[in-house]
């Protein structure tokens, strides 16, 4: 019997080894069976996240998660699908309460603002009033630039506001119209804004940049048409000063005080850059108990999908990168060419003479091998095609490309005389086809193409451990992975063990027989209750 006790006390250390480390994947959210196959996978760093984003055939996104029990101000990054995330969003209000959109660099998206001001210090302030008076200035710009009409209809209004702070998230939901990424959002707003900037005083906690704003009687830049900006010399008593100086009043209730006393503007400037984490519609800051709810004032009204809830349709409507790409216009916001530039230009040129397959003139779209496939397209037969400028829909994983010089349309099976085509590569599915900008060839898609091999990202990937570092149990909870802390294993050679030991193996062989021939069968019910009772733990 000392055997067979030594030989139990083994396979309790085995068993608690294998608890400990697991053989089978540990517990991932499914869907099933609204999906087929489902993506939740959590990464300690914003780059692997959106490197494995990018490389799924699945459509999901990147969100930032602050944790509880995590350092204040550390985050980390959930890859899963918009319904997989509403899903658990709803279900783990605890692990989840605290999530951020990630926008992705180069991604068409929906104008939005993030707007707060400090109560004590602003007590004459009406946020309501404010945020009207802002929509509606924004609105009838949207008209002088881009002939778009919309109103507080059009916009999603969301506040998470305390007796301390006021706070209310703006996203625009318009029509058939979207924005190239959210660095020509804040040029748009920035010079929409340009008549309340230019009068901030030094001091203010403005952003550095804004202080450089021109004072009066200087040369300033005005909104155009389509975007473009203008230079002019404004002359005192001229019909441009008057209407600046009228606008400067009208703006003046975006200037607040911060809890400093310092001048500082309604809107918040510095949520316009690349991979920009914007809290979510329900969720708080970490620490804080105020989480973002449809505003009372809200006007915005979803029209909920079948067999979707209303909050579901606002959770959806208030992402800023959820946009698909049929019917969209794509708005874009130019910086003047004259001057030195604080961001690289996004509109594409044709290459250089001395590097003819380069995007001269602008930022490469985040997948640089698929832009020298389509300039491969583009170039054969003598004829020196260009790329005008690319549109990425996240949402999708589609890449959109505006040709120049090249207007071969498989519709007519033939070169279009004045109207431009487009390419679209769907990374998802890893296939390409032509659509064309011809009123004739509008609804027309061509054939799909396959993508080379050599520039399709495989969906699946080989993760280094430490980029799985964290793990979701079955009961919600976000903890590290076992891989995480696993000490590394040693290169020396290990003493035998239980299982491969031929003596041992005989022992184990001479014990079944001893059970079989004492004992009597096991049942199949006996069977069904044990691994029932074992699926209960």
């Amino acid at each position: 019997m000392s055997k067979w006790g030594d030989r139990m006390k083994k396979v309790e250390r085995l068993a608690q080894s294998f608890q400990l480390n697991p053989l089978a994947t540990r517990y991932k959210p499914r869907l099933w069976p609204c999906q087929p196959s489902s993506v939740w996978k959590l990464f300690p760093r914003q780059s692997p996240a959106v490197s494995f984003a990018q490389s799924c055939r699945e459509a999901v996104h990147v969100f930032a998660l602050e944790n509880e029990k995590t350092t204040q101000g550390q985050r980390i990054y959930l890859v899963t699908s918009y319904s997989e995330l509403w899903h658990y969003y709803r279900t783990y209000t605890q692990t989840l309460m605290h999530c951020y959109e990630v926008i992705p660099e180069g991604a068409v998206c929906k104008l939005y603002f993030d707007l707060e001001f400090h109560r004590p210090s602003n007590k004459g302030a009406d946020g309501k009033t404010m945020v009207s008076s802002l929509i509606q200035y924004v609105c009838d710009k949207l008209m002088e630039v881009y002939g778009i009409e919309c109103s507080a209809k059009n916009v999603l209004s969301l506040d998470s506001s305390t007796e301390e702070k006021f706070s209310q998230h703006l996203i625009f939901n318009l029509q058939n119209a979207v924005f190239k990424d959210n660095i020509h959002v804040g040029r748009f707003i920035h010079a929409v804004l340009l008549p309340v900037l230019s009068k901030t005083k030094n001091g203010s906690c403005l952003d550095a940049g804004m202080n450089s704003v021109p004072e009066n009687n200087e040369t300033r830049t005005r909104v155009v048409p389509e975007g473009k900006v203008e230079e002019t010399d404004e002359v005192a008593g001229s019909p441009q000063t008057k209407r600046h100086k009228q606008e400067e009043t009208d703006l003046e209730f975006l200037r607040v005080k911060n809890k400093d006393g310092q001048d500082c503007l309604f809107v918040d400037l510095g949520v316009y850059t690349k991979n920009r984490n914007f809290r979510l519609y329900k969720s708080s800051k970490v620490g804080k108990n105020a989480a973002f709810t449809v505003a009372d004032s809200n006007q915005f009204i979803t029209k909920p999908e079948k067999g979707m809830s209303p909050e579901e349709s606002v959770f959806l409507a208030s992402l800023v990168c959820n946009v698909s790409f049929t019917g969209q216009r794509i708005l874009t916001w130019d910086v003047p060419e004259t001057k030195e530039l604080s961001a690289p230009r996004r509109q594409c040129q044709q290459g250089s003479a001395t590097n003819p397959g380069s995007l001269a003139g602008c930022l490469t779209s985040p997948h640089q091998e698929v832009d020298n496939f389509v300039l491969t397209v583009v170039r054969k037969d003598g004829i020196q095609g260009s790329i005008r400028r690319w549109n990425y829909f996240v949402a999708e994983h589609l890449l959109v490309y505006d040709i120049l010089k090249y207007r071969w349309c498989e519709n007519v099976g033939a070169f279009h005389k004045s109207n431009n085509i487009m390419i679209v590569v769907d990374l998802k599915e890893e296939v390409w086809y032509q659509k064309c900008h011809d009123p004739d060839c509008r609804n027309f898609r061509s054939s799909s193409y396959p993508l080379p091999q050599e520039i399709c990202v495989g969906y699946i990937m080989t993760l280094d451990e430490e980029d799985q570092a964290y793990l979701m149990d079955d009961a919600g909870n976000i903890e590290p992975s076992q891989t995480a802390h696993r000490a590394p294993q040693s290169t020396e050679e290990q003493p035998a063990d239980a299982w491969e030991d031929g003596q041992n193996d005989q022992d184990y062989l001479a014990s079944l027989d001893d059970f079989e021939q004492t004992s009597r069968e096991i049942s199949d019910q006996l069977l069904l209750h044990c691994m029932a009772e074992f699926d209960s733990q």
